[in-house]
């Protein structure tokens, strides 16, 4: 019985229902079927005229999937070797950690009073410290935010749409009556209404005085939209707004006293307290509790150009309907439907553009929800949100929360890295470990308020893309480890960057060099996206450079001739992994943790010795055992009718 709770509880259905549900697929008869199952679409299961489309593509992924290899003799010694390694993994940081070490007194000052006895917490990281102080707040206002909704649905007659119900069959064709679609009208202007006025007080309580920049942001952004000709839109808006992100960055979020300084300059000998320079040191001193909102406006800026985009494109479409030319239920749109389908010209308002770029549950750090797909949910609440699935996600967040707890008050490789120690004092197991388990305390800084927010929306009835698909250390493919490491932003980028500009190009070395700039192109906006800042700016390069060995080697290496040699093709791959996990690692230690000069002093401590080349070479080993396990996961959820692209 536990033991099912668990395969449940980590499923991939209860992370996103969009892994086990084709994205083509009408939602409803499938989620209802699946109930928290790994999707298992068989014909049995569902007959073809409800869901031929996910159950021929679910028939066709596990009909190519291998054998289970769990239970061979290879993978017992795979088991034994994990058994054996990964305490070891955790014990090297913990001893690095402890007080009787050398450079304990270098790094101690910046470790904090913790909660576990007799411990101490390395809350060194800004971000998370952030994130992890404000946590008690943050609960109350989630906790408070489902409360007012219901007590102004239940103030203003929200019974008029609680009830939207579709007389629609399961594959998704259209049926419905006048009365529901007024009612699914009525419940997005309910739920807009709701969102626009707690938008206002959210981002006034966070931001002070300086919301109102933010709103003079929002108005030039809505004006470029619908001020200027279609033919100007998209280069107008792509020009706006990366100027504001380098203009945010300039200007430090504009500070009023320098704006009146500017404006209303003072004379060296004047001292009226009435002077506008003074009144604007006054209104920059009620800058709410995130006076610096430029730093988090980032996330805002990818929901202005999506309001942009989404409304540029759907002038293409305003003769026709696609939901009425498909005799789509809207209702029961699958999610590519949802983002893909142009809302309705009336849904392109000022107000429903305001509630849509502040929603609060994803105004600070996301997921990223495109504008389509907000106004779609608004209407009608999503079939993946179920009380049951809302749950395990939630006690999920609090697994990975209490994770994260136990990591910083017991490994203190954050703070280590900060104090710049002697790097000759460790061993190089011991340095190697400390830069991998910093890579995973970076990972679960941004999975826990990305879970938190995405958290909140879905107790919200709003279910925006998981962020993070798999666990850092299940990772071997630059490319698929870019899809899955902050999934919106990545679709955003596909949708709004990636596929307008060529996408991945056509097959061969030409079509290949071409996904090559392209990848290029996308991960200089990423990293400018992210902060303007030259070390950021080399992990994009990086990330670039280190997709190129992926593409030549399946140029060099392709599936289909090694079909009769699956074993060979497997350990080929696999050594093609190590270097491109190494590879991962490099370009994430240079971007968010050491920079170069940090990476250089790390990299000659662990191999500039020959007991560092010794332990080099079997860390690689232990990596390809990793690998060949992160082969075989994917294997199973092929065979379970589901294949992810990371």
């Amino acid at each position: 019985m536990w033991l099912q709770y668990l395969k449940q509880l980590y499923s991939l259905d209860t992370l996103d229902t969009r892994f086990t549900v084709y994205s083509a697929a009408p939602p409803k008869q499938v989620l209802n079927e699946v109930q928290l199952e790994p999707a298992k679409p068989s014909p049995k299961e569902y007959a073809p005229s409800q869901n031929s489309l996910d159950t021929r593509s679910a028939q066709k992924v596990s009909e190519g999937a291998q054998s289970s290899r769990w239970g061979t003799l290879e993978f017992y010694c795979y088991y034994f070797i994990f058994i054996t390694v990964v305490p070891f993994m955790f014990k090297a940081v913990y001893d690095v950690s402890k007080e009787s070490h050398p450079n304990y007194s270098k790094f101690s000052p910046l470790l904090s009073n913790g909660w576990i006895p007799g411990r101490k917490v390395d809350d060194s990281d800004a971000q998370y410290s952030g994130f992890r102080q404000n946590m008690p707040y943050l609960f109350l206002v989630v906790l408070l935010h489902p409360v007012l909704r219901k007590l102004y649905d239940y103030l203003w007659r929200a019974d008029t749409y609680t009830q939207v119900r579709s007389s629609s069959g399961s594959n998704g064709r259209l049926t419905q009556g006048l009365p529901a679609i007024a009612a699914a009208d009525a419940r997005l202007e309910q739920r807009i209404s709701f969102d626009l006025g707690f938008a206002l007080v959210f981002i006034i309580a966070l931001h002070g005085f300086s919301a109102l920049k933010v709103a003079l942001i929002l108005y030039l952004n809505h004006s470029i939209a619908k001020k200027l000709p279609k033919e100007y839109i998209p280069a107008a808006t792509w020009v706006f707004n990366i100027g504001v992100l380098f203009a945010n960055e300039l200007n430090r979020g504009y500070s009023f006293a320098h704006m009146s300084s500017f404006i209303f300059p003072r004379p060296p000998s004047s001292d009226d307290e009435l002077s506008p320079a003074n009144w604007g040191i006054w209104l920059d001193s009620h800058g709410g509790l995130i006076p610096r909102w430029e730093v988090l406006f980032n996330i805002t800026v990818l929901r202005l150009i999506s309001f942009n985009m989404d409304y540029y494109w759907s002038l293409n479409t305003r003769s026709s309907s696609p939901v009425e030319k498909k005799q789509l239920d809207p209702s029961n749109l699958s999610e590519r439907d949802r983002v893909s389908i142009p809302a309705k010209p009336e849904d392109f308002s000022f107000r429903n553009y305001f509630a849509y770029t502040l929603y609060s549950p994803l105004y600070l750090t996301g997921p990223i929800l495109t504008f389509n797909d907000y106004i779609s949910q608004s209407r009608y609440r999503s079939h993946s949100i179920t009380t049951k699935r809302t749950t395990m996600y939630a006690i999920r967040f609090v697994i990975a929360l209490l994770t994260m707890e136990i990591m910083i008050h017991y490994m203190y490789m954050v703070a280590i890295f900060k104090a710049h120690p002697s790097w000759e004092v460790y061993t190089p197991f011991q340095l190697s470990m400390l830069g991998y388990f910093n890579l995973n305390h970076i990972w679960l800084k941004l999975l826990l308020p990305w879970r938190f927010f995405r958290l909140w929306a879905l107790l919200d009835g709003i279910d925006p893309p998981e962020n993070m698909v798999r666990c850092m250390s299940d990772n071997y493919s630059a490319m698929k480890f870019w899809r899955g490491w902050h999934r919106s932003f990545n679709r955003w980028i596909v949708r709004y960057i990636y596929i307008p500009i060529g996408g991945s190009g056509a097959a061969g070395f030409w079509g290949q060099a071409r996904s090559v700039l392209n990848y290029l192109a996308v991960f200089t906006f990423v990293a400018l996206w992210h902060d303007i800042q030259l070390q950021l700016l080399m992990w994009g390069w990086l990330i670039t450079l280190f997709v190129l060995p992926e593409i030549i080697a399946s140029l060099l290496f392709p599936r289909r001739k090694w079909r009769d040699r699956p074993n060979t093709y497997r350990f080929i791959c696999g050594v093609g992994a190590v270097g491109n996990i190494l590879m991962m690692m490099i370009a994430n230690l240079v971007g968010f943790a050491l920079g170069l000069d940090g990476l250089e002093g790390l990299a000659k401590g662990i191999v500039g010795s020959y007991s560092g080349l010794v332990f080099f070479a079997s860390a690689c080993g232990a990596l390809f055992v990793g690998v060949q396990v992160m082969f075989e996961v994917r294997e199973q959820e092929l065979r379970e009718g589901i294949r992810m692209k990371c």
